[in-house]
């Protein structure tokens, strides 16, 4: 049985010489570059539905 998604998780990820990190949140998910503020957000519609992606 899979955990219910309520609240926001964070991870770091690593892309060649960058550092992200990655929330996953019953919202959506957000991809941050480490030090930065602003980053890409996908709502689960738009993944789910393919539909145009947040930023």
């Amino acid at each position: 049985m899979a955990t219910k998604l309520d609240k926001a998780i964070k991870r770091e990820l690593v892309l060649g010489e960058k550092t992200y990190t990655i929330t996953i949140a019953p919202e959506g998910l957000k991809a941050v570059e480490k030090g930065k503020r602003n980053g890409r957000e996908l709502t689960w519609e738009s993944i789910v539905h393919g539909g145009p992606a947040a930023t």
